[in-house]
């Protein structure tokens, strides 16, 4: 458990490291910590990207492999909260893990964040919101970027769901929820992949958080995957490996540019 939230479940998240194999822990591991997805409303901590799920080597055992220390955490849904409860349980898991990181065998300066979806929604804003503890990297999948462009007047919808009622009646909180609006300058180097034929989550959501990026003097890398709708759907086996691997890639690369200090 990592946090105890007044009227609600205790929050717990799952460690995943080189000790699962008869390994030790290591303080010199780098750590990322995973956001599941689910529209802020479904969906639990144990459960890794669902285009990655039938791997005989799974998504965190490959990231472990690679040598990271991975922490997926709970956070509260919209039928039990609504925002910004997930991003707070998401800043709480990210102090708590930094506050444990000898017993993990980690180093915090080398903390990383990878989200999917909605998911990808919370790791953004846990990057870029004021306060945050700081993180090195960020991998997002098909994430909601900015809710001011969706729908003003859906009530049905996981948006909705999140703020309690419809954007257009919550623009502020659907302001204080979309990464756009926090970035800054300093901000960590960012990773952003997105299908270009996403019925779920428009691929311009990832474009509107690329080009801010951009214009903060940020680094940002984004891959537009044709053809391809929300968790990658109709990408091919092969195509999704390799949008995992450019992924894996890209935090393996930034960990070892970490600067020493962060080691």
């Amino acid at each position: 458990m990592y946090a105890e939230r007044e009227g609600f479940r205790a929050l717990e998240l799952d460690v995943y490291g080189p000790w699962e194999r008869g390994g030790e822990p290591d303080a010199a591991r780098p750590l990322l910590v995973y956001v599941h997805g689910g529209g802020w409303r479904v969906s639990h901590r144990s459960r890794p990207p669902r285009e990655t799920r039938d791997w005989s080597s799974g998504a965190f055992e490959r990231l472990v492999d690679a040598g990271f220390v991975v922490v997926a955490p709970d956070y509260r849904l919209s039928g039990e909260a609504l925002f910004p409860a997930q991003l707070d349980d998401t800043l709480e898991a990210l102090r708590w893990v930094r506050a444990h990181a000898d017993d993990l065998g980690v180093a915090p300066g080398r903390t990383y964040l990878w989200g999917a979806s909605a998911g990808g929604n919370l790791a953004a804003l846990a990057a870029l919101v004021t306060g945050a503890p700081p993180v090195a990297g960020v991998v997002c999948w098909y994430p909601i970027t900015d809710l001011s462009a969706l729908d003003h007047e859906a009530t049905d919808t996981y948006e909705a769901h999140l703020l309690g009622g419809p954007i257009g009646q919550n623009l502020d909180l659907a302001r204080a929820a979309s990464p756009v609006a926090h970035v800054r300058s300093g901000a960590p180097p960012f990773l952003l992949q997105h299908g270009e034929a996403d019925t779920w989550v428009p691929h311009d959501q990832s474009v509107r958080l690329a080009d801010a990026l951009r214009a903060a003097g940020g680094s940002v890398e984004f891959q537009s995957v044709a053809g391809a709708d929300h968790f990658f759907g109709g990408a091919t086996d092969a195509e999704v490996a390799e949008i995992f691997q450019r992924a894996l890639d890209f935090l393996v690369r930034l960990d070892t540019d970490a600067p020493a200090r962060a080691r």
